[in-house]
């Protein structure tokens, strides 16, 4: 029996706790500690948009602002997808847990171990990555300080320009106070995107397991043995192989339906913020390098990454599942059916004509999960950047 929680989804469990979000857990204290994350993240947001309050509104200044407020949007846009559907988050674990321990073929347990291994795997090094970046957000200001101490002539209230931020106090006077606040809404808007992002692709690529399960159980009951020595016995085996994996890949569809359509929404939502946000922090970077700051220039360099990264394994992953269905296609295509009876013949044929077309996460009727939308995307982004490159000129 697999432990799904516990053996692969742990380290998904400690982040989500810290964040309130794990939906065993849901008292009083957890409830504070929402309301808790999301003030600190909304204040960020809010005190970025009051510059416009005390400062002359130009289009610069819109795109600054704007460029960190679409990049921290990203944030309660995910808390709230899971604070939201916390009961589905907790299904699609039990669902999952359900089908697992249905397997009881050793090779089947295998193939769901060898996909959880990979979830796991993935879940620390998106961890290890998110930590850097949280390194870099916090050191530069300290960097910062230490040079203004060794003679270097820096201010904090450089920093703190480039965070579009007002506060409406001696930002001087208060300035660990006002960086303590955006590392703690960085923290959580980081640790809620490394957390949510890893459980719902841990999601899916189990999802994959179920559909490599299907090729093995179609490969499995059309071994050669089987078919050249055709009985009624065997026959019915047959029969009964191709049941079970046209029924797990039936699971496995249902599975992914279900994930997107309890966030089909946030996932909309993500991808239109996502490509505006990009696009900003693309003119960021080219604008702070013309202006030789180099602060503004490393943290709008880590926002790009941070969504290239976001965007590219999300539409991976999607890619993953187009491709795992397929290969049910190629594996019915490629096995010796020619070999076999009439009417398993006509049973292969009709998992051919089922897997003609792909199963793919369409999300909204707008949007197919793939690096093909990725590439779509990508190239939406760089359009917006290049039309504000040119209205600047």
């Amino acid at each position: 029996m697999i432990c799904i929680e516990t053996k692969y989804f742990n380290l998904n469990r400690v982040l989500l706790l810290a964040l309130g979000l794990w939906p065993y857990y849901r008292s009083n204290i957890v409830r504070l500690q929402i309301i808790l994350c999301l003030s600190l993240v909304i204040g960020g947001i809010s005190f970025q948009l009051a510059r416009f309050i005390t400062t002359k509104c130009t289009s610069d200044l819109i795109i600054e602002v704007f460029s960190t407020v679409t990049f921290y949007s990203t944030y309660i846009i995910n808390y709230n997808a899971f604070w939201m559907n916390m009961h589905n988050v907790r299904q699609l674990m039990e669902k999952l847990q359900q089908i697992c321990n249905e397997l009881k073929d050793e090779n089947e347990i295998n193939i769901m171990k060898q996909y959880g291994n990979s979830v796991k795997r993935y879940t620390f090094f998106i961890i290890m990555f998110t930590m850097g970046c949280l390194l870099i957000v916090t050191f530069v200001p300290i960097i910062n300080i230490a040079l203004n101490i060794n003679g270097y002539r820096y201010h904090p209230h450089q920093m703190l320009s480039y965070f579009m931020a007002e506060y409406f106090i001696d930002q001087e006077k208060y300035y660990y106070l006002i960086f303590l606040h955006l590392d703690v809404v960085v923290c959580i808007g980081a640790t809620t995107i490394a957390a949510t992002g890893t459980l719902l692709r841990g999601y899916f690529i189990h999802a994959c397991g179920l559909f490599k399960i299907a090729s093995y159980r179609i490969e499995q009951a059309m071994m050669i043995k089987m078919v050249e020595n055709i009985s009624t016995k065997n026959e019915m085996m047959v029969y009964k192989e191709i049941i079970c994996a046209i029924d797990i890949q039936r699971k496995a569809i249902k599975y992914s339906q279900f994930i997107l359509s309890s966030f089909e929404g946030s996932f909309i939502l993500l991808i239109s913020v996502n490509v505006v946000s990009l696009s900003l922090n693309l003119f960021g970077i080219f604008r702070s390098v013309s202006l030789g700051n180099r602060e503004a220039f490393i943290l709008h360099s880590l926002m790009v990454s941070v969504i290239l990264l976001y965007m590219f394994l999300a539409n991976y992953t999607g890619q993953e599942v187009m491709d795992h269905d397929n290969y049910i296609y190629l594996t019915a295509y490629n096995i010796r059916w020619y070999i076999a009876p009439v009417h398993i013949q006509k049973l292969i044929l009709f998992i051919l004509q089922k897997n003609s077309k792909a199963f793919a996460l369409h999300i909204g009727k707008i949007f197919v999960a793939s690096l093909e939308c990725f590439a779509t995307l990508l190239k939406a982004s760089m359009s917006y950047f290049t039309f504000m490159y040119s209205t600047q000129q």
